[in-house]
């Protein structure tokens, strides 16, 4: 999962970046999120990610053109900052799903392996 969040922490200082708001979406999305697979994404995450995908991938390209930069280039500026702030949500679920995992108090078998032995009350 850290790597999700790299890859979405790496869109969105492209997002925030110089340039028209088209032509940041579609470097975004192709240099850091185009390949992410949404099985591997927390279930919060899936459905937003397959629609974000979904626009991102909703026109025929013409001939030398990718499906990213015809779908775009038929945005609308206020599509294209809609489908920004999509990225921008994606970052926060998954930031939450972080902190989360990493806040949460161990449980389990497992987790007792992970207690260091000079912590273990002997008998």
């Amino acid at each position: 999962m850290t790597d999700h969040l790299d890859r979405l922490n790496a869109a969105l200082t492209v997002l925030a970046g110089h340039g028209h708001i088209k032509q940041r979406l579609m470097k975004a999305y192709e240099e850091h999120l185009v390949d992410i697979d949404e099985d591997e994404l927390p279930v919060v995450m899936k459905q937003s990610f397959a629609d974000l995908r979904r626009l991102m991938h909703q026109v025929t390209p013409l001939k030398g053109e990718s499906p990213i930069c015809a779908s775009v280039r038929k945005m609308s500026v206020v599509e294209a900052s809609q489908c920004a702030a999509q990225v921008v949500g994606l970052y926060g679920e998954i930031s939450r799903s972080t902190d989360d995992a990493q806040t949460r108090p161990p449980t389990g078998k497992d987790d007792s392996a992970r207690v260091p032995p000079f912590l273990v009350k002997s008998v």
